[in-house]
């Protein structure tokens, strides 16, 4: 799978499921989507993986199984793909993989745009603290080697913290991973909440694709929360097997589960009750998909504000010392 880190990328993919999307509800099968969009595929890199993709299809493979043997897409796509499978609603699937990836590209390129003045004020920042003053303060007699040296000893951190971020993020590890990157983000004010209320808003559009095709509730409930993305979501559902199987209703171990809103464990309850549950169910996805979009957004609109607040009070704390320490030798020495 590859490594997904602009905004670009983002959309690609999104154009590839958005293009599925409309060939799947056109009425045109998978397998004819496929070799139509392999043909001008939305970026050159697809074509490879769908070539591969074709093949295994054409040995007899599922839909969701070739997905899953080509280890090109992220267990999120092919969770969710095998639910649409599953329900006879693939279309509608491939439209929620195609506005998630949409909502991934505007994000981060709202956050990379946001972020280019504070990057390049501390690239400058270095720049001038360590490589401009204590030249001219060595009356241009020091090593500049070695002071640019330095100055990229204090960036390298910098970068490394940024591509082990971006490593972590992606969405190519296993679930334990995962997990625990779940558990690392959760506590962070805005971007924790719109991960859980995302996970919340593809958990119940997987949930209402699979209920509406007919399909137990055990078995709907375990895939819509593998469809989730969220490991969390996966081992609570997980231990309900049993619970269920001795009579109690899904509301009650959602009512129970620490993980649901009040707001999703009481719509679900009512839906339940009154036989909409599928209705209800599409309520929860528009709903948790707004609020955690929302607060995506926020986050990735605060996040460089502070970065940039920072670098701005290291800097003004620099300019001060300098100052300090320039009029202290000053009177030292007499003038």
């Amino acid at each position: 799978m590859p490594f997904i880190l602009t905004p670009g990328q983002f959309n690609h993919r999104a154009e590839l499921y958005h293009q599925l999307a409309q060939l799947t509800s056109a009425g045109i099968g998978v397998v004819p989507a496929l070799e139509q969009i392999k043909r001008n595929p939305p970026a050159s890199s697809f074509r490879k993986p769908l070539q591969h993709f074709l093949e295994e299809l054409a040995n007899g493979r599922t839909l969701s199984e070739s997905l899953q043997h080509g280890g090109w897409l992220p267990v999120f796509d092919t969770a969710l793909i095998e639910a649409g499978e599953r329900s006879g609603r693939i279309d509608a699937c491939f439209r929620l993989l195609a506005d998630y990836y949409n909502d991934r590209a505007r994000v981060t390129k709202q956050a990379i745009s946001q972020l280019i003045y504070p990057v390049g004020l501390v690239h400058l920042a270095v720049v001038v603290f360590l490589i401009v003053l204590p030249f001219a303060a060595s009356q241009f007699n020091a090593s500049l080697t070695w002071l640019f040296v330095r100055a990229a000893l204090v960036l390298a951190p910098l970068y490394a913290i940024t591509t082990l971020m971006i490593y972590a993020l992606q969405s190519k590890h296993g679930e334990h991973w995962r997990a625990r990157l779940e558990s690392i983000l959760r506590p962070i004010p805005l971007l924790g909440t719109a991960r859980h209320y995302l996970a919340l808003s593809r958990l119940a559009a997987a949930l209402e694709a699979l209920i509406s095709a007919g399909v137990t509730v055990v078995e709907a409930w375990s895939l819509a929360a593998t469809a989730s993305g969220s490991p969390a979501f996966r081992r609570a559902v997980a231990i309900w097997k049993s619970q269920l199987a001795d009579g109690r209703t899904p509301a009650e171990l959602v009512r129970a589960c620490p993980l649901f809103p009040e707001t999703f464990a009481n719509l679900y309850a009512s839906g339940e009750v009154s036989g909409k549950l599928d209705e209800t169910l599409r309520r929860l996805y528009t709903y948790y998909q707004e609020e955690g979009t929302l607060k995506l957004q926020l986050f990735a609109t605060w996040t460089p504000r502070l970065a940039y607040c920072i670098v701005a009070g290291i800097i003004a704390y620099k300019i001060i010392q300098f100052y300090t320490g320039y009029f202290n030798a000053a009177l030292n020495t007499g003038f």
